[in-house]
């Protein structure tokens, strides 16, 4: 999965990472950088190297962030740290340097360097009004994660990965315009790790309503899976999908006989239930209900005595 491993592309480019490396004037080897618009940008650091607001500042003196398109904003320390910072004040205040950036990723760390629930987050809202014109947003993490509904015209895909999603984050979604949205990625997580999100969170979203242009949805990663397939059983929104994903979540024979009960989904391209506690009958029924629909049922979970877990938590 790509929370343990660095990505080599986003968004149709290929990454290429600006780190604390390049503050060390005697540094040798080092790449050369390509051009601006060529390129996902990572700007990193490491624990307990340089801040990650002086690889920032080096990055926006030595690159013509005028021509990137594609941003991601990597490892930037811990908040008990005494030289931390959020990056994403700093990137709201240079908005008007990126004016062609349309993809951005806040939060590309591996569980090596951090685990999913410990990036430390704060408002990203900002972001949304800075950038216009952003078409892509991915955020990683959500310890400390706040947003508030927006407007947005022009964003097309809008992806949370995080062990625990916070109501208040899944509500602003479904409160926020996003007309031309049409991929969105949730995971919702554990109650344990702040994702305490209920299907009545989730309503809004369902219903579609905000979100006219809608094709993938994503609501994944849960504890509380099942709850959320009643749910999308009799959502107005899935009418228009052309996928649907519930995987790595705890997604048992009850929550796979709401959607076999509810609204039919042989309209589907694509049904992702990776990572889930069907039983084999289950899984037959569900491939014979929807025979010309791609369904994923990899990954088949038996619980631990009683324990069902998620894919992502900690």
């Amino acid at each position: 999965m790509g929370i343990y491993d660095l990505r080599d592309e986003y968004a149709g480019s290929p990454v290429f990472r600006f780190d604390q490396s390049r503050l060390d004037e005697d540094a040798e080897g080092l790449p050369e950088l390509p051009a601006p618009g060529d390129a996902a940008w990572c700007v990193a650091t490491e624990f307990d190297e340089e801040a990650w607001d002086e690889v920032w500042k080096l990055f926006r003196e030595t690159v013509d962030t005028t021509g990137i398109t594609t941003l991601m904003l990597g490892y930037w320390g811990a908040e008990y740290d005494s030289d931390y910072t959020y990056p994403v004040p700093l990137l709201v205040e240079a908005a008007a340097s990126f004016p062609a950036l349309r993809h951005l990723f806040i939060g590309e760390i591996t569980a090596e360097e951090s685990e999913i629930s410990w990036i430390d987050h704060g408002d990203i809202t900002p972001v949304f009004e800075a950038f216009p014109n952003l078409e892509r947003l991915d955020v990683r993490g959500a310890e400390h994660l706040t947003m508030q509904p927006v407007a947005h015209a022009g964003l097309r895909t809008l992806r949370f990965e995080s062990g625990g999603l916070p109501a208040a984050v899944v509500r602003a979604v479904g409160a926020s315009d996003l007309p031309n949205l049409e991929h969105l990625d949730l995971w919702l997580g554990t109650a344990s790790y702040g994702g305490d999100a209920t299907p009545a969170d989730l309503a809004p979203i369902l219903s579609g309503e905000r979100l006219p242009a809608l094709r993938h949805l994503g609501l994944e990663d849960a504890e509380i899976q099942d709850d959320v397939a009643e749910a999308v059983a009799g959502a107005p929104v899935v009418a228009r999908l052309e996928s649907l994903s519930l995987a790595m979540g705890i997604l048992t024979d009850r929550g796979a006989e709401a959607l076999l009960a509810g609204q039919p989904l042989t309209h589907l391209q694509k049904l992702e239930l990776r990572h889930h506690f069907l039983s084999e009958p289950m899984m037959e029924r569900v491939r014979a209900a929807l025979p010309d629909v791609t369904v994923g049922l990899d990954d088949r979970q038996k619980p631990d005595g009683e324990w069902f877990f998620i894919e992502v938590s900690e």
